[in-house]
């Protein structure tokens, strides 16, 4: 895909936005009035830092797209991401907030995409790298789709913050542009049906996060289901192989069945690990927050969907289900 570059640095930032956005507005929102609270906080209060890390993987995501799931890129990318939530943590106890705040943060958030990129960009106008590494563009789309559902179905304590509905939704809207594009850049060809199918699949998965969000906490499973089952095979129905011209729907209904159930039995089973290792908690000490009270969990929600999307990414983006996946020593070949 020729604008993979500039479609995923224009995502990097457009997350880096978002992040310090929700830094410096929706953080505060969910911390306790006062310094000594005499209430510790339940299940779901830190939404917030859930939301912003996603955002962050979008960055990480968004880098990858842009350097078309190229070794360095990659490395790069993840490397910042876990330097960026490190900061987040940093800042999130400084407690920013006003407009100002906003605008440095956002600021720079999209100095240091640019500063992360300029490098790459240099370095592989110098070695041209091979064709994009559609594999790990494919499971980067997984990623950003399952970390979709988290988006969408995220909670607060009191689901009445008029705040969660716009923020939820927005990250759940810059996740579905991140897993079309990547699955569409690894496509062996950006033919126009694929292109159309794009537009189509993205058009009716950001509809289904704003339905998700219009409905009731405690009866959205299956709406999440369909989404999941939509998002996922329509990623691969853009990444895979036509053998033929046409999709190998024998394939495809196998991938469906896996989007349907897959998504959610493994994001069941990483918070399940999650809670059983406490991997919240640590997070909430050192962003200097009020620890959840011990009658319930603190779930680190966009971690259990990172996880979940690096399970579908090993079921979805095998590289046996592409026919011309980068393998060592193969040549380089010109960038469409």
């Amino acid at each position: 895909m020729r604008l993979a570059r500039p479609a995923g640095l224009l995502l990097a930032a457009v997350g880096a936005v978002l992040w310090a956005v929700n830094m410096t507005v929706l953080q505060p929102l969910t911390e306790p009035l006062g310094p000594w609270s005499e209430r510790f906080p339940g299940n779901n209060a830190y939404w917030a830092r859930d939301l912003r890390f996603a955002t962050i993987v979008a960055v990480v995501l968004g880098l990858l797209l842009a350097g078309r799931g190229d070794r360095w890129w990659s490395r790069t990318a993840v490397l910042l991401g876990g330097a960026w939530v490190a900061a987040d943590l940093a800042v999130d106890r400084a407690d920013p907030t006003g407009a100002g705040a906003t605008v440095l943060l956002a600021a720079a958030g999209c100095a240091v995409v640019a500063a992360v990129a300029t490098p790459l960009v240099r370095r592989e106008m110098r070695a041209p790298a091979p064709g994009p590494d559609r594999p790990v563009l494919t499971g980067a789309a997984c990623v950003a789709g399952v970390l979709t559902l988290v988006a969408a179905t995220i909670e607060s304590p009191t689901d009445r913050e008029p705040e969660l509905n716009p923020a939820a939704f927005t990250t759940g809207a810059l996740l579905v542009v991140v897993a079309v594009a990547a699955a569409l850049a690894a496509a062996p060809a950006a033919t126009r049906a694929r292109c159309w199918l794009a537009v189509g699949l993205g058009a009716a998965a950001v509809l289904g996060v704003g339905l998700l969000r219009t409905t009731a906490p405690g009866t959205r499973m299956l709406p999440q289901l369909a989404l999941s089952a939509v998002l996922l095979t329509g990623v691969t129905l853009l990444a895979w192989d036509w053998p033929g011209g046409r999709p190998d729907w024998g394939r495809q209904g196998l991938a469906a069945l896996a989007a349907l159930v897959g998504p959610t039995a493994m994001m069941v089973v990483a918070a399940l690990l999650t809670m059983t290792l406490r991997i919240g908690a640590p997070f909430t000490a050192l962003a200097g927050n009020s620890p959840i009270n011990s009658a319930d969990s603190d779930i680190l929600y966009s971690l259990v969907g990172v996880l979940a999307g690096l399970g579908m990414a090993l079921l979805l983006a095998n590289r046996l289900a592409f026919a011309d996946a980068p393998v060592a020593g193969r040549p380089a070949r010109p960038q469409p």
